[in-house]
């Protein structure tokens, strides 16, 4: 199911319209390969990495490397100033993003995308479309669409109750983002929420999974019993690390980094691999 898999038939989801799509080809990253996580800015790949997942807008796929496209689908990217991204918050469209809940609690200055409705998820998805685009036209192998449990943010406070929508509702939404990806050959990562289930991602599309902190949450052998060894593990403790790399680093990719995706450049800048 994981193997090289070949678009024959399908659809093109272009704005509105429906149109047949090209035959095409995708297929997921090469299991246990080296793996880095530059979604906070590019530099030179480390000593035996050949996978890496970077921004859809800052960064560029890297020679010769199976390059992931890391795109905020379910949440606005946070106001940059200096910058003009279609996934800020100020960008998206106003009747989707759900300022009455604030930004994140976790992450300031990102704030829920709305896809309570089939309306509101297919105008959502077309307004992603265009980061799609870019990541195909760039030259990137696949996609991860984070934030896929955004309905779980507010989990805990009392604004819970008012998040409009759920996993039901998230995974609808996904799965019209896999079908513009794959229309367009780029294979489908599912990032994080490890209670997807395997009829779940099938259904969705997802072709692979990257799962930040697993070993954390004991989640590693969740994801594997899904996706087999078509997993990468990002872990941004130490101590994490050592246990997912003991328990799963002979079969897929883990690596070590600091939690703000930091380059080279910067003092708190950690990479490791297993």
């Amino acid at each position: 199911m994981r193997a090289l898999r070949i678009l024959v038939t399908g659809l093109t989801l272009l704005g509105g319209a429906i149109l047949p799509a090209a035959a095409g080809a995708y297929s997921p990253p090469p299991p246990d390969a080296g793996f880095d996580y530059q979604i906070g800015g590019d530099y030179p790949l480390p000593a035996g990495v050949s996978v890496v997942s970077r921004d859809w807008f800052s960064g560029r796929p890297a020679g010769g490397a199976y390059s992931i496209c890391y795109v905020n689908a379910f949440q606005t990217q946070a106001n940059e100033r200096g910058t003009d991204r279609p996934d800020e918050r100020s960008n998206w469209p106003r009747g989707l993003v759900l300022r009455r809940l604030g930004d994140d609690p976790h992450w300031g200055g990102e704030y829920l995308i709305d896809i309570g409705s089939a309306k509101k998820r297919r105008r959502a998805s077309r307004w992603v479309a265009q980061m799609i685009r870019s990541c195909a036209d760039s030259g990137y192998d696949a996609v991860e669409f984070d934030n896929l449990d955004s309905w779980t943010r507010f989990n805990g406070t009392p604004l819970a109750p008012r998040v409009p929508f759920g996993k039901r509702q998230a995974l609808a939404y996904a799965r019209l983002l896999a079908a513009r990806s794959h229309a367009l050959d780029l294979a489908v990562g599912q990032k994080n929420t490890a209670g997807i289930t395997r009829a779940e991602s099938d259904r969705v599309g997802f072709d692979f999974a990257i799962a930040e902190e697993c070993g954390r949450y004991h989640e590693c052998g969740r994801y594997r019993r899904v996706y087999g060894d078509e997993v990468v593990a990002i872990e941004y403790r130490r101590r994490d690390f050592r246990s997912s790399c003991r328990a799963v680093g002979d079969r897929i990719a883990v690596v070590l980094r600091d939690r703000l995706v930091s380059t080279p450049a910067k003092r708190r800048y950690v990479f490791e691999a297993c």
